[in-house]
């Protein structure tokens, strides 16, 4: 068993013991105190604090990465789009702070016995704003594809930092060979003939991905995570924030992102609508890409369970329950009930 593993499987406490103690360890390299007031934002990929330092008029946010999901070049790399999307843009992203010696990530070391493994920490400015009422979805979906697209423009011109790293959400990095957030197939409330099933899914997504290709006005630099949960408004300015998960992938990948956990709504092709009138109002967007969102609704979908079943302990997967898995099979048979090889319909 890996270290990670082992790691998930500490009761919740235990975790979050191991890591605000890593995070208290790294608060001097700011100047900060050690006994700074944290309070846990949310524990996902990695556990995120608001820090009221009491020299500080702002709060600030401070993360502690996962082992091994991202090297110091891909933290960096993040670092580097998120202040040129600022700085080009004008979109307001989460600015890192620099430590007391110029550098923007450290490492912490953690003092509990089951647990050994180094954590990279970063510190960013706190970015006021309250995600969209969601109430009433229609309007945020059309500005949601609006900003999406306008971070789409961005990267397609944006010049990486030679040191660019960063995952690939790809089929083999969903689904295939290298698996970022594991298999699905150890998700929790699958059986013997949900896994039949969904491996017929797979195989369908990976024909129909390998044939609608990567080309560079369709495969690039994405979000990868740009849900309305991530999409902040305060006084009609949008902002933007978690970009933890951005990789190379397709931009359609950022539509299916958007419907994360909500796919089984019965008003998705409203929602797919509006999404699609805000991108197209700012990037184009071809009718052959549109034919194509069906199935990258399902390559999300099916990735997500395979972060559920890796990830027991975050917040989102402990709300989703097993019954995530029984909607993602009734998605995939759904899915694969349209004619093989013809363009798939919401």
């Amino acid at each position: 068993m890996n270290a990670n593993a082992q790691f998930d499987e500490l009761p919740r406490d235990d975790q979050l013991y191991i890591i605000e103690g890593i995070a208290r360890q790294a608060l001097p390299e700011w100047g900060l105190p050690v006994d700074s007031p944290m309070t846990l934002l949310s524990l996902s990929e990695n556990a995120t604090y608001r820090v009221d330092a009491a020299d500080r008029r702002e709060p600030l946010v401070l993360r502690v990465h996962r082992p091994g999901y991202h090297s110091r070049n891909a933290i960096d790399t993040e670092l580097a789009w998120m202040a040129a999307l600022q700085k080009d843009m004008g979109i307001k992203t989460p600015q890192a702070i620099p430590t007391l010696e110029g550098e923007y990530v450290v490492s912490g070391e953690s003092r509990y016995g089951p647990d050994s493994q180094s954590r990279f920490v970063d510190l960013f400015e706190f970015i006021e704003g309250d995600a969209p009422d969601e109430s009433e979805l229609l309007a945020p979906f059309e500005r949601l594809g609006r900003m999406t697209a306008q971070l789409h423009l961005h990267a397609r011109d944006w010049q990486r930092p030679p040191y660019f790293e960063r995952l690939v959400w790809d089929y083999d990095g969903c689904l295939g060979a290298v698996k970022n957030w594991g298999d699905w197939r150890e998700a929790p409330g699958l059986d013997a003939d949900d896994i039949q099933l969904l491996d017929q899914a797979q195989e369908t997504l990976r024909r129909r991905l390998e044939a609608f290709g990567k080309g560079p006005d369709r495969f690039g630099l994405i979000h990868s995570d740009l849900r309305l949960a991530n999409l902040l408004e305060n006084g009609g300015e949008t902002r933007v924030i978690d970009f933890d998960d951005c990789g190379l992938g397709w931009f359609l990948y950022d539509l299916a992102s958007a419907l994360s956990f909500i796919e089984t709504r019965p008003d998705i092709p409203d929602l797919v609508s509006a999404w699609l009138s805000g991108y197209r109002s700012v990037a184009d967007l071809s009718g052959e890409e549109e034919a194509e969102i069906p199935t990258f609704i399902l390559l999300r979908r099916m990735t997500l369970l395979a972060w559920v079943g890796s990830h027991p302990t975050a917040d989102m997967a402990v709300e989703q329950g097993e019954s995530f898995a029984a909607d993602t099979v009734a998605l995939a048979r759904a899915y694969l009930s349209k004619p093989d090889g013809s363009p798939n319909t919401l």
